[in-house]
């Protein structure tokens, strides 16, 4: 018996009580997961605890207060010295104050991926933020735009607030729609070979850097 028939039959005998007119729908099925909630959600614990685990991950990590937020992203901006960065459709106006507009890209109409890749950086907003395991999410809504924009320039800029950041997991997913293109950023792109040496912006940016507003 091969490998594959091995395991239909087993599949077979599992199902072997089974109603012909009983559709899974028809048996609940126990999920007894930690749903979360320690610390709690927007807590400065929890906010603490993300910015933690988002340095372990090498991604840079500030603390701005609500009207600074403008200056912060100005001076994160300067502090690269790029041409132009991309700012998506959504993302607050008054964040984008201090930014010179000759220096600011808009993606509608779509830029190119050649345009894309002469970009010194993005500026996002996030969807939702894990504590737990230092993830940002993007879901492509306001302020986020399409993939692309996170996955080519080689900065990323998000701008997360407190009330976003939740403690785990399935906290977050709660909070998030399955059937938007969910995102899960833990840090800077990074890769290693079989030897375990690491290189970073193989597959997207070497620089994440996220603005905490707490």
């Amino acid at each position: 018996m091969s490998a594959r028939e091995d395991v239909l039959s087993r599949i077979r005998r599992a199902l072997a009580d089974v109603p012909d007119t009983e559709a899974p729908a028809d048996v609940p099925v126990p999920r007894h997961y930690s749903p979360g909630g320690t610390p709690p959600a927007g807590s400065p614990e929890a906010v603490e605890l993300l910015a933690e685990r988002l340095a372990d991950y090498g991604a840079a990590v500030q603390w701005v207060a609500a009207e600074t937020v403008a200056a912060a992203v100005a001076r994160a901006i300067a502090v690269r010295g790029g041409d132009c960065v991309v700012v998506p459709r959504g993302f607050p106006r008054e964040w984008q104050a201090g930014l010179a507009p000759e220096r600011v890209l808009s993606d509608a109409p779509r830029l190119s991926v050649h345009e894309l890749d002469r970009v010194d950086g993005v500026v996002t907003t996030a969807a939702a933020a894990i504590a737990d395991t230092g993830t940002l999410v993007l879901d492509g809504g306001p302020g986020q735009g399409r993939r692309a924009l996170t996955l080519v320039p080689d900065h990323h800029l998000c701008v997360v607030r407190a009330e976003q950041v939740v403690a785990s997991v399935p906290e977050a997913l709660a909070r998030l729609d399955p059937l938007r293109p969910l995102t899960f950023v833990s840090g800077p792109s990074a890769t290693s070979d079989i030897e375990l040496d690491r290189v970073e912006g193989v597959h997207g940016p070497r620089t994440l850097e996220v603005l905490l507003i707490g």
